[in-house]
Order: structure tokens, then C-alpha cells, then sequence
């Protein structure tokens, strides 16, 4: 683990022991709302959905499940912006804009264990929201997994004009 100055743990730092950028602070700060508003749609709305089950999972369950995932990630993105917690806001952003746009247009049934949860409108209190905050968290979500790689790659060595094979 990287050490400050006065070799207390560095929380927060990037590679190297040095501190995350401002871009990367910023994008995570934003993707982190981005989430929470999903996670919150996703905790307040619920409690509509515990009818809507299978034998195995409710959707009211999935909601829940939603929810609590995308605040530790958005949490977790504002203590440490990492590449591993990017990708991870990546894929739970798009998992839940995926599932939102297909099962407004598609009746697709129920799969496998899960439910089948199409419901055609988008007029649901916070169902929008949502989704607008899903999209562009996979936009910023992106963002930020883009810079921390290209901050993480190794840069090649330079050449030397003086030196011949």
C-alpha cells in the first residue's frame, strides 16, 4: 500500500503512490450520482414489483439487489477510482439500462429464473429518470475506465539518437 508523507496509508491514490487526477476525481464524483439516482429509483420503487416473481426471484428482489449494488460501487468510486471499480460502474450502469430499454419495448417472457418484467410506458414515477441517469453513467462510467487505463499504460522507453545498434 502507498504511504503519504508522514508513511500513513495513502486512501485514495492512484499508481505509484501518486494522487488521482482532477478529471478522474470529477468523472467520479459525477458517475457516482449518476448512481445513486439509479439506486435510489431502483430502493424507493420496489415495493411495486414483489407480485411480479417467479418460483426463485422476485423483481421487487432485483430491484433491491440493483440498488444495493450500484451505491457501493458509486461509494466506492468516490473513496477510490480505480480501473476495477470503473469497469464495474460500466457494467452495472449498462446491465440496467439494457434491462430498462428491453423490457419497455420487448415482452420478452420470463428467463429462466427471472421474471418476466416488461411493462410497456415510461411513465412510471422514476422510470426515466432512471434510465437517463443509467445512460449516462455508462457514458461517464466509460469515460473514467478510458483514462485510468490509458494513465495505467506503460509508456516506452525513449529513444536515444546517440546510441546504434
Amino acid at each position: 500500500m502507498a504511504r503519504d508523507v508522514r508513511g500513513a496509508p495513502a486512501i485514495g491514490r492512484g499508481r505509484h503512490g501518486s494522487p488521482p487526477s482532477v478529471t478522474t476525481r470529477l468523472l467520479g464524483v459525477v458517475t457516482a450520482a449518476s448512481l445513486g439516482i439509479d439506486s435510489y429509483v431502483h430502493a424507493h420503487d420496489a415495493t411495486f414489483y414483489d407480485a411480479v416473481r417467479t418460483s426463485v426471484i422476485s423483481q421487487r428482489a432485483l430491484f433491491r439487489l440493483e440498488a444495493a449494488v450500484a451505491a457501493l460501487i458509486a461509494v466506492a468510486l468516490l473513496i477510490r477510482p480505480s480501473w476495477f471499480w470503473w469497469a464495474a460502474a460500466l457494467l452495472v450502469a449498462g446491465s440496467a439500462f439494457g434491462a430498462v430499454v428491453l423490457y419497455t419495448y420487448v415482452d420478452v417472457g420470463r428467463l429462466g429464473p427471472l421474471p418476466n418484467m416488461y411493462e410497456p410506458t415510461w411513465a412510471l414515477p422514476g422510470k426515466a429518470a432512471s434510465a437517463w441517469a443509467e445512460g449516462v453513467g455508462i457514458i461517464l462510467a466509460a469515460a473514467g475506465l478510458l483514462t485510468t487505463l490509458r494513465v495505467r499504460a506503460p509508456r516506452p522507453a525513449p529513444i536515444d539518437a546517440r546510441r546504434r545498434p
